[in-house]
């Protein structure tokens, strides 16, 4: 396995899924001697503040919620 220009390597898939390292988990590295260690972080996923952040304010419905209810209701 090669180290590319930007210091970028890729983990094997069957280790990323036998770890779940997923997209955007958090990971950090440990030097031990002449070994990296690389360990899953156990900082909590920020990945639904994140899709909450996204949809923000991209709402053009002015109902209010009890009228988005009675919409669901209908039928």
């Amino acid at each position: 396995m090669l180290i590319t220009t930007k210091g970028q390597l890729t983990i094997p898939i069957e280790f990323r899924e036998a770890l779940g390292l997923l997209l955007h988990t958090n990971v950090q590295f440990e030097r031990v001697g002449n070994e990296l260690w690389v360990r899953k972080t156990k900082v909590q996923s920020a990945r639904g503040k994140r899709l909450i952040e996204a949809m923000a304010g991209k709402s053009t419905i002015t109902m209010t919620s009890d009228e988005i209810m009675q919409l669901t209701r209908e039928a």
